[in-house]
Parts: structure tokens; sequence; C-alpha cells
């Protein structure tokens, strides 16, 4: 299969970006090819300009055809990242504004949208440092599924396999929490993508 794996996170130390090392290089064991877009280390420009907002192909630029191309191509989407003000970064949501633009990922008329990326999958993976139970109690988490799970990925036409969220996730990590989390993203990953027979 091929992957396509967006994360953003400005540190390359991360513990976001160490799972998506990992991620990556459990997919190639199983003999997937993947593609990993790092946003930050990239330079990816996350600002939209007014010549992008036409519906014309012609009016986006050579990086962002190329990133829609990359997205065309792979059968599953991974997009990955930390959540801060329980939404995705900045960096991540400039991609989502310019790549998943009208046109490529969906489009609309009277104010239905359909998605044009159907027939691809899709798994997000967020880390936040809140514990997931105060999310859901709070209704933030329900909050975050309608906007992104919902209504950004799933109105482009993807299907959602999972979202794995990693919570508690502090600047300084224990070894314990780090090695619960590993295993928990190796056993998604060999369990949803070991390919039978």
């Amino acid at each position: 299969m091929q992957h396509l794996i967006v994360v953003a996170h400005p540190r390359a130390t991360s513990f976001t970006m160490s799972l998506t090392r990992l991620y990556a290089a459990e997919l190639e064991k199983l003999g997937h090819v993947q593609h990993t877009y790092d946003l930050y280390r990239m330079g990816f420009d996350p600002v939209l300009p007014a010549k992008e907002l036409a519906d014309d192909a012609q009016r986006r630029s050579w990086a962002i055809l190329r990133a829609q191309e990359a997205v065309r191509a792979a059968e599953v989407l991974t997009v990955i990242y930390p959540l801060w003000w329980m939404s995705m970064p900045a960096m991540m949501k400039g991609y989502i504004d310019r790549v998943f633009a009208r046109g490529f990922a969906y489009e609309a008329q009277d104010g239905v949208v359909r998605g044009l990326l159907r027939g691809r999958k899709c798994v997000l993976i967020t880390l936040s440092a809140a514990p997931l139970s105060v999310l859901r109690q709070s209704g933030r988490w329900n909050a975050l599924l309608v906007l992104e799970d919902t209504h950004v990925f799933g109105a482009a036409g993807l299907e959602l396999l999972e979202h794995l969220h990693f919570d508690n996730v502090e600047p300084h990590l224990s070894t314990e929490v780090s090695a619960r989390y590993i295993a928990q993203l190796q056993h998604f990953v060999r369990q949803r993508f070991t390919r039978i027979g």
C-alpha cells in the first residue's frame, strides 16, 4: 500500500516526531511504501494567498500541486499533530487550507459538500498534555471529533480508519508512558496493515 504521512511539530526531537518516525518504520517493515511530509522541516508555507482562492488548479503553486499529487497517489493518508487550543497547529491548518482546496478535495453546491478524495483511507494521530478523560467530560473532545474527523477529513471523502490519541504528553514524558504509547502504536500498525496471505 502507498501511505502519505503528514506531520506538524516544530521540534524534530518531540514525541510527536518520534511517533511519526516509528509509524513510518513500522509500515516499511510490513512492506508498505510511505512518504512523509514533515511540514516544518520541509519549510511548507501555510499562508493561503488570495490567488489560490479561485477554483483553478493553474493558480496553485508547484509546491501545492506536488502536495496534492502526493495525496492523490496515497491509498492511506495519516495526519499527525499535537493539539494546541484543541485544534491542529497553524502549520497543519495551513496545509489543509491550501492542499485540501475546493476542486481538489471537495466541491460544494447549494451548501452541499461532496468529497473528492473518496476511495482513500485516513488515520489521525493526535497528542495532548490534557488527559483524554478531562477532554471528554468537558465536551471538548466531541467538538474536536465533529470539526476535524467529520468536517475536515470526512467531508473530503476520506474513510477514517482510526483516530489514535495519546494524552498526558508532557515535555518530560516518563519512560514508562513513552514505552506504552510506542507499543500501542506498533500494535495498531501491525493489526491494521499486516498483509494477510
